[in-house]
């Protein structure tokens, strides 16, 4: 099965600076892929390129199986997209600017008026729907402009891009749109998605890429990225300055990972794998004779320890020419 898209070597330079430098991806069709990193790193400039907005300075990519240069039409008519803000007519109701997303898309007008009915009901808009926008809060329009995004029948639109969809939501309308991302990868589609929530990445997407600089700095399962870049941590305090001392050079010899302890405020982190077991035996190993800790919890991995291992500032130069917006 031939990938969703894939890109070899895409490059794309403003000037002097180099926002994309020589970036590989490849992302399974039907599936949910996350493009993280922190401002500057070339997401926008991804989605622009492969949305065929902006032309790559050099490398090649493919979407939908069509080459994203010599098949602009077909890729377009492949795909959706979602941008950083709300793209939609202040003079019309929100009903009226999905219908006419609808109409543009390829709809008939019977059915973009039932999928616009459907779509305002999705994102808790019926009861405005006859409104002008311009009444809309700023949550509202952001509602409004992802449900226009979602126009489109799922087995028309091969692959939806979202550049930072949840921007501005608040939790519940983040959760639907979650729920609407599965629906869309349930059925089919494949969902290219930029965000700054590590959690949406997370909890939604089967790989993930994190960028630096426009460079690829790690590639993998949300799994395999915490278990390689990010580690379980036992916190402990200790009772006293002495009991500090104790358990830091119990653990020096206990472990082969890295021991971070901060004596002024007698804490200690203490690489674990996370089990029960694992938790038990080091506080069994480290205080025997159970005086020295007073306290302690269990720091579990997250995407947060990975994307901030990868992404260190003192490290990456920043690109202050990308896009801000699709």
């Amino acid at each position: 099965m031939s990938p969703a898209v894939e890109a070899t070597a895409l490059s794309k330079s403003h000037g002097s600076v180099r926002v994309l430098d020589s970036l590989d991806l490849r992302v399974a069709e039907g599936t949910v892929f996350a493009l993280l990193g922190p401002n500057g790193a070339g997401k926008t400039t991804t989605v622009r390129i492969l949305a065929t907005l902006t032309r790559p300075g050099s490398g090649h990519a493919r979407v939908a199986g069509h080459d994203i240069v010599t098949e602009r039409s077909r890729v377009r008519r492949a795909i959706s997209l979602t941008g950083q803000y709300a793209a939609v007519d202040e003079t019309q109701t929100g009903a009226e600017n999905l219908r006419t997303a609808a109409r543009l898309s390829g709809l008939p007008r019977r059915a973009a008026a039932r999928r616009a009915a459907e779509l305002l009901e999705r994102f808790r808009l019926a009861e405005a729907g006859d409104r002008l926008v311009r009444t809309y809060s700023g949550g509202m329009r952001r509602r409004l402009d992802l449900a226009a995004g979602l126009v489109r029948d799922p087995g028309t639109t091969r692959v939806m891009f979202l550049d930072e969809p949840t921007t501005g939501l608040d939790p519940r309308s983040r959760q639907e749109l979650w729920d609407a991302v599965r629906e869309l990868s349930a059925a089919g589609t494949t969902v290219f998605l930029t965000t700054q929530y590590l959690e949406e990445a997370d909890r939604l997407a089967d790989d993930i890429t994190v960028l630096g600089a426009g460079r690829t700095l790690a590639t993998g399962t949300p799994a395999a990225l915490k278990s390689r870049y990010a580690e379980h941590r036992l916190d402990l305090v200790a009772r006293d300055r002495e009991a500090h001392l104790r358990l830091t050079s119990a653990a020096s010899a206990v472990t082969t990972g890295s021991v971070t302890a901060t004596p002024d405020a007698l804490s200690l982190g203490v690489p674990t794998d996370g089990s029960a077991a694992h938790v038990r035996a080091l506080l069994d190993v480290l205080d025997p004779e159970r005086r020295d800790v007073d306290r302690f919890t269990l720091h579990t991995a997250t995407l947060d320890d990975v994307f901030l291992a990868l992404t260190d500032t003192t490290a990456l130069p920043v690109n202050d020419k990308e896009p801000s917006r699709v």
